[in-house]
């Protein structure tokens, strides 16, 4: 098994809860807008990070399982977690929450 066919796997359960969320119609225009902004700063951070880890030599990846897109010295397959996590996460407090938009009701 190859590094993007398990990433495969964790995208689509992500887009799977994703559009029971949107489907439900709970994802507002600001709470999406508001995602964006978070995939795109923990895009970054991994950027950063993970080619200073690899850098480093902290750990490596097999080049026979990796497609061979790189950012600087980072597999594009490390991203896809990112990528997953930031549009899993907000979509499972929108189906979990009581409110409109995902916030939860004071009581």
């Amino acid at each position: 098994m190859n590094y993007l066919l398990l990433n495969a796997c964790f995208l689509l359960v992500a887009a799977a809860v994703a559009a029971v969320a949107a489907t439900r119609g709970r994802l507002t225009r600001r709470y999406t807008a508001a995602c964006g902004i978070a995939l795109g700063l923990v895009l970054a951070l991994t950027a950063v990070f993970d080619n200073l880890m690899i850098t480093a030599g902290l750990f490596s990846y097999d080049p026979a399982h990796l497609v061979g897109l790189l950012i600087g010295s980072a597999p594009i397959e490390d991203f896809a977690y990112p990528v997953a996590a930031a549009v899993l996460l907000p979509s499972v407090w929108v189906l979990l929450s009581d409110t409109e938009g995902g916030a939860r009701a004071e009581s």
